[in-house]
């Protein structure tokens, strides 16, 4: 299958069509890591300093480390590289380019509506409920759908209480994100193959996740960056923890208050890095708007009503541009 990456992974130089234009090449990945973005740790101190930190962070960064969280990872990231080190045959059975089918195996897109690829080969599928989809999962390796049953239901409740805490620190409903704010889960296990030269290409371009909120797992090795303070910063790879980060409609629903911030996926020469990512999302159906506890006199309104579908349209026209997407619904 000579679309996935993984099938080239003996390429000597970066192919043309994965050559990213000079303004949008990330030059030396070797950047700044980012020592600040904040450790939340979920068994440590009091519920309401651990609220205290979740806002701050969400104000500041957009972004927080969690650890001591309670949610086993061993198993489903070891079983995501198991994937990725199959035969390519055997994940290019699932392979497609229509991004209607529920189960695909993927790979790269244009950026920017230019022909221009990113780094990445990807497999992604709903887990939510689990017994809706499991049967549509690969069969392959014989252990995915037990372990990624298992970890979805985990995932899903760890996702939902850092919901609940976010719902108390903002004064709303500690339910608000139930239901079809938050009925849709994805999960999407990245994987960027080693790459000759990462100063000319990305694994993932620049872009905010048009989601509620989002949990990654990194692994062992280093890959994301934030934009902060006009900078790129590395994110560092910690052991066992997720990597929060807010989407867009965490942004909208707290009226301005709470940051869906910019990052990006670069490659690395020497090893192959696979992530692990859920993602929250409403229904398509759902009518997205600035919390009305959260709008007064004070406060007015950012953004007009809107259904998630018609954001989530809008986002992929303007190709994942954070100012253009969000211009489209300010009032």
């Amino acid at each position: 299958m000579e679309k996935l990456i993984s099938s080239r992974v003996n390429n000597q130089s970066v192919l043309k069509s994965y050559v990213f234009p000079p303004e949008n090449r990330p030059g030396d990945v070797a950047v700044r890591t980012c020592n600040t973005i904040p450790i939340i740790d979920l068994a440590g101190g009091d519920q309401a300093e651990v609220i205290k930190q979740i806002l701050r962070a969400s104000e500041e960064f957009g972004f927080f480390h969690l650890v001591n969280h309670g949610v086993p990872v061993d198993n489903m990231m070891s079983v995501a590289k198991e994937f990725f080190e199959m035969p390519v045959e055997d994940m290019a059975k699932l392979y497609s380019d229509d991004r209607s089918q529920i189960v695909r195996v993927h790979t790269s897109f244009d950026y920017d509506n230019e022909d221009v690829h990113c780094w990445r080969d990807n497999l992604r599928h709903p887990c939510h409920p689990v017994e809706k989809f499991m049967h549509l999962w690969p069969e392959k390796p014989s252990r995915y759908r037990d372990v990624v049953g298992t970890y979805s239901v985990e995932v899903r409740g760890l996702a939902l209480r850092i919901l609940e805490l976010i719902c108390e620190g903002l004064g709303l409903e500690r339910d608000y994100f139930s239901n079809g704010l938050s009925s849709t889960q994805l999960m999407s296990i990245n994987h960027y193959p080693k790459c000759p030269d990462p100063t000319l290409t990305l694994g993932l371009p620049k872009h905010c996740d048009p989601n509620v909120i989002t949990l990654l797992l990194q692994g062992e090795v280093c890959g994301l960056q934030v934009f902060k303070d006009k900078e790129w910063m590395a994110v560092e790879a910690l052991p066992n923890a997720f990597v929060v980060n807010l989407g867009h409609q965490m942004e909208i629903i707290s009226n301005g208050q709470l940051k869906s911030v910019e990052h990006r996926a670069v490659t690395n020469s020497t090893v192959a890095r696979t992530t692990v990512v859920t993602f929250i999302y409403p229904d398509m159906d759902s009518i997205m708007e600035p919390a009305p506890t959260l709008v007064n006199v004070q406060s007015l309104p950012l953004y007009r009503p809107f259904r998630f579908q018609e954001f989530l349209n809008t986002y992929l026209d303007k190709s994942g541009n954070k100012a253009s997407t969000l211009e489209s619904f300010k009032l």
